[in-house]
């Protein structure tokens, strides 16, 4: 039976790596430029984990009060396992939106660049409306979109902005490496929960595309996800190459997807995907150190 400590280990799977891959990739970047700001990029990550910890409780709060996760076979849900209340997890929610609005803030000050401030209500915004309001487009297949911008290129050409005041091209090739991990462990999750999203009427990616058309969509956002990472590499030091080494994490959960693993195997596979990412965007820094 799922317990309360299940709903933290889901939770921690799918908020570490996201949050920290594109703050370090972002930043990989900018030492590369020869501008790494500390301060700056801890404030980029409190936003980044800030985000991820809202969107977490938003989609707990909105596929709870939908009755979406009566049958999930993936870790339990506070509010569909009555474990907590609507209201308290709506809360939390909205708590931790307003976390990443004072770091968003702080950054938008330090730098001073006010245009910021509409980048960072995009991002508040598009977190909640993704499971939340009367027409969700996680529920009409547009997650992994969301995921890949704003989890891939906003994240880490902002932590790159925010740290050199520019956006080289080497920190949207970064941006593409991160969201394509980002949007595979979206899809990993999707694919595994595709029974009961079709039978509650979520229409995400993966029931729009099937089974089959899912496992292939995994393969083809791993390989992008390669691509991008020598992309990188060739705009800035072959170093950098060093994250490819990450994606060795992302082989085992490549062999499950392909090979047809259905519900509860598919959570491993989920959680060596977010540490692929995680493990490559290490490797990016560490490449640009020594470059």
């Amino acid at each position: 039976m799922a317990t309360a400590s299940d709903w933290v280990e889901g939770a921690r799977l799918r908020t570490l790596p996201a949050a920290l891959a594109p703050v370090l990739a972002g930043s990989a970047i900018a030492g590369h430029e020869g501008s790494f700001v500390p301060g700056r990029a801890l404030l980029a990550l409190v936003v980044a984990l800030a985000l991820q910890v809202g969107v977490n409780y938003a989609n707990d709060y909105s596929d709870g009060v939908r009755g979406t996760d009566a049958d999930r076979v993936g870790p339990m849900r506070l509010v569909g396992s009555g474990a907590a209340s609507p209201r308290a997890v709506k809360a939390a929610a909205f708590a931790s939106f307003g976390v990443a609005a004072l770091a968003g803030l702080a950054l938008v000050v330090v730098t001073a660049q006010w245009w910021l401030l509409a980048v960072g209500v995009a991002c508040i915004l598009a977190a909640w409306y993704y499971t939340g309001g009367r027409r969700p487009y996680g529920y009409a297949g547009l997650g992994e979109v969301f995921v890949f911008v704003f989890f891939g290129l906003v994240a880490v050409v902002g932590t790159t902005f925010v740290q050199t005041l520019t956006a080289p091209p080497a920190s949207i090739a970064a941006g593409v490496f991160a969201g394509a991990l980002a949007s595979a462990v979206l899809v990993a999750n999707n694919l595994r929960d595709r029974a009961g999203d079709e039978v509650a009427g979520k229409r995400t990616l993966a029931v729009r595309l099937g089974d089959q058309g899912t496992r292939m969509l995994y393969a083809g956002l791993i390989a992008l996800g390669g691509v991008a990472v020598v992309a990188v590499a060739a705009l800035t030091s072959w170093w950098l190459l060093l994250g490819l080494l990450g994606f060795a994490l992302a082989l085992a959960p490549l062999r499950a997807v392909l090979g047809g693993a259905q519900g509860r195997a598919l959570i491993v596979a989920l959680k060596w995907t977010g540490l692929a990412e995680l493990a490559a965007a290490a490797g990016l820094a560490l490449g640009a150190v020594i470059g």
